[in-house]
């Protein structure tokens, strides 16, 4: 089976993430955001995220590659999750260095913003899956550093992905999209 990677992404309307560092989507996301993010961490072989987004729900029994530029070799601090500067790797990379633990075959990014980067950055991202919640920020963390000042809703096609699903989730209004990259 290739190897996959799947963005699982929550935005405001106007394609944040969150308010600040630190700032949970469980703070501010619906139920069924959340129902449909689990099911996805459920579903992966590992999760991929950054060390401000590995604190703000540090699971011990998770799968999960935590990048930080605090490590200079990639270093195992519990069984199931690895630290790994991404200075130092490729994503192809990353299926060899966890192999030995628990296969990766379907990796979940999960953020935050700088791992999105890393990502779409070397076009590793295969699929985004990304619930639009209806409110909106103002300001704060990105989807993506370089994105233009779109809906979250046009954020992914601006990078060349497709919109391939949506759905609405609640009587609020949320929505889900599933984006597909065409490479």
């Amino acid at each position: 089976m290739p190897l996959t990677f799947k963005l699982a992404v929550v935005s405001t309307l106007d394609g944040y993430i969150a308010r600040s560092p630190g700032h949970a989507p469980h703070e501010w996301a619906s139920a069924e955001e959340q129902d449909i993010f689990f099911r996805e961490v459920d579903a992966a072989d590992w999760s991929i995220m950054g060390r401000g987004t590995h604190e703000a729900a540090n699971k011990p029994d998770r799968r999960r590659i935590i990048f930080t530029s605090q490590v200079d070799a990639p270093e195992w601090r519990r069984d199931r999750q690895v630290w790994l500067n991404p200075k130092t790797a490729q994503a192809g990379d990353l299926a060899n260095l966890v192999s030995d633990r628990h296969r990766l075959e379907n990796g979940l990014i999960l953020g935050g913003t700088r791992v999105h980067d890393w990502f779409l950055a070397l076009n590793a991202i295969d699929e985004i899956l990304m619930t639009i919640e209806p409110i909106e920020f103002g300001e704060g963390l990105p989807i993506f550093s370089d994105q233009p000042a779109l809906s979250a809703e046009q954020i992914p096609s601006a990078f060349g992905f497709v919109l391939d699903q949506t759905k609405t989730l609640n009587e609020a209004g949320t929505r889900l999209l599933r984006f597909v990259n065409p490479d």
